[in-house]
């Protein structure tokens, strides 16, 4: 079955310590109803370094990246479905999906 990346795009994390166990329960919730397709929960971004051509510099590249997961559906419709409910979308937040490309 093929899998799929998700990265989290956009919502503002929580920071204090009620709004952050909110967050995780909901997410908890989300992946038991998700149970098996839910290949590995993946983790918030913490520390970051860019680096390109231009060098190295502290912090995320362009646009915000606030973590990932990795889900197994048929397709790519079978796995929006199993998004289209997730808890970081009504923070605000997007998602997005991509299936690895064969090398």
């Amino acid at each position: 079955m093929p899998r799929f990346l998700v990265t989290y795009h956009g919502s503002n994390m929580p920071h204090d310590a009620e709004s952050m166990a909110k967050a995780r329960d909901a997410f908890m919730h989300w992946a038991g109803k998700t149970g098996s397709a839910l290949v590995d929960p993946g983790a918030p971004i913490g520390a970051s370094r860019t680096i390109s051509s231009k060098g190295t510099k502290d912090g995320l590249a362009d646009g915000p990246f606030n973590g990932w997961s990795v889900i197994e559906a048929d397709d790519l419709n079978a796995a929006a479905k199993l998004l289209s409910d997730h808890p970081f979308i009504g923070r605000g937040g997007e998602l997005q999906m991509n299936e690895p490309a064969a090398v």
